[in-house]
C-alpha cells in the first residue's frame, strides 16, 4: 500500500504562484500544471490534487491574488464550472463588466 502525500493549502498556493511567475506576461496556466509540478506526471497521483487546488485557487481569486479564467475570460470565482485556467491579475485582461 502506497502512502498518499498531503499538501497544505499554502504549498498549493505557492505552486500556483511560482508557475505563474515563470509565465510571460498575459499567459495563464492550467491547474493541472500546478498539480504535476508537485507530484509528477502520474495522473492517478496529480488528479487527487485537483479538488484541493480548485479550493485554493478560488480563495486566491477572492483575495485578488489571481484571476480564474473560463474560455479566456475572467470568471466569477464563486460560480464558474468546467475547465478553467489561472492568471495573474496584472495581465491587462478585462472583467465581464469591462473593467481591468
Amino acid at each position: 500500500m502506497t502512502q498518499q502525500k498531503t499538501f497544505s493549502p499554502e504549498l498549493l498556493r505557492r505552486a500556483i504562484l511560482d508557475l505563474l511567475a515563470r509565465q510571460p506576461s498575459g499567459k495563464s496556466i492550467s491547474p493541472t500544471e500546478a498539480a504535476r509540478s508537485l507530484i509528477g506526471s502520474d495522473e492517478r497521483q496529480w488528479s487527487r490534487l485537483m479538488k484541493p487546488l480548485r479550493a485554493v485557487a478560488i480563495e486566491m481569486a477572492q483575495n485578488g491574488e489571481i484571476i480564474i479564467l473560463r474560455k479566456n475570460k475572467p470568471a466569477d470565482p464563486t460560480a464558474f464550472r468546467g475547465v478553467y485556467r489561472l492568471a495573474l491579475p496584472d495581465t491587462g485582461m478585462k472583467t465581464d463588466d469591462g473593467t481591468a
